[in-house]
């Protein structure tokens, strides 16, 4: 896999930058992989502590270490639109989006393998087909490629900002503002480096929030992403005190409902179809465990 690192980067160690892009990477794995001589910068084998300024062409060399086996799995996959070239699907809070270290089966990957043997190779076979992700306990819409050409039509529409993404999430607290937006370089947590924060070395990052609904303790927004950082609602809302709840990576506030992971749900995606050019909406309608919690809060 070879990949250019981002233009005008604060400058950052070899293994933070790519620890902070492959999150599902450990920091000590990557470490291996660059003294193995499988990760080179500009065609040349570097240290760990190389630091990465921007624009730099990295290579990542496939091997067993580096990558876990892809299955075809006859998962649930609720499949909102197909054709040759796309599918959209809408993902169930607690589905892992693709394998890993730690995960080798029952995410969405292995189910999209069952169900569709041609996917994009433009991310290998770590990510066959993977435009853009959701965390494991975020549900709702995701498009994924077919073959290398809609990938990289779909990849250039969200980074220009012309695929249009907004949530639905139920935060603690009452927030005073109808509407609002947030705005703090996100990149990864100094000390738990797990979790991410507004850090001063980190990348832009932009939401937009609106109310939708108020409770006496809760409050029901959606939010739209003008960046598309790793936890970047999680981050954003908990920055100005009002985390989301069930979120326990973020909060240590008690969650009362029935709900496994943040409530959060990708809402809808807009996007130009990568051969047709048509203009084209998807929605995916809110779970029931968020549905039960704001019938819940309006009782």
């Amino acid at each position: 896999m070879t990949f250019l690192a981002e233009k005008n980067l604060s400058p950052r160690r070899l293994d933070i930058y790519l620890n902070e892009k492959f999150s599902e990477w450990s920091r000590s794995h990557i470490q291996k992989l660059i003294s193995d001589g499988l990760i080179t910068v500009d065609g040349a084998q570097v240290k760990a502590s190389f630091k990465i300024t921007g624009g730099e062409e990295i290579l990542i060399k496939e091997t067993d270490a580096a990558e876990v086996e892809y299955l075809p799995e006859n998962l649930p996959l609720d499949i909102l639109y197909e054709d040759a070239d796309l599918i959209v699907v809408n993902k169930a809070r607690g589905m892992t989006v693709h394998p890993a270290e730690t995960v080798k089966s029952g995410t969405l990957v292995n189910a999209l393998l069952y169900h569709c043997k041609d996917l994009s190779g433009i991310n290998g076979v770590k990510r066959p087909g993977i435009v853009h992700r959701l965390d494991k306990d975020t549900s709702g819409v995701m498009v994924v490629a077919k073959n290398d050409a809609a990938h990289l039509s779909l990849a250039a529409q969200i980074k220009d900002k012309i695929a249009a993404r907004t949530y639905l999430a139920i935060v603690h607290g009452v927030l005073k503002d109808n509407a609002g937006i947030i705005s703090g370089a996100i990149g990864r947590d100094k000390v738990d480096r797990k979790k991410m924060a507004i850090t001063p070395d980190g990348k832009p990052a932009v939401t937009e929030f609106k109310v939708l609904e108020r409770f006496e303790n809760f409050t029901y927004v959606e939010c739209k992403l003008q960046t598309g950082r790793t936890h970047q609602i999680r981050v954003h809302m908990t920055a100005i005190g009002h985390p989301l709840l069930g979120d326990t990576k973020y909060t240590a506030r008690k969650n009362f409902f029935d709900i496994k992971g943040q409530a959060l749900h990708s809402h809808t995606l807009n996007l130009i179809h990568p051969t047709t050019k048509e203009q084209m909406n998807f929605t995916a309608p809110l779970p029931d465990d968020m549905e039960n919690i704001l019938k819940s809060l309006r009782g």
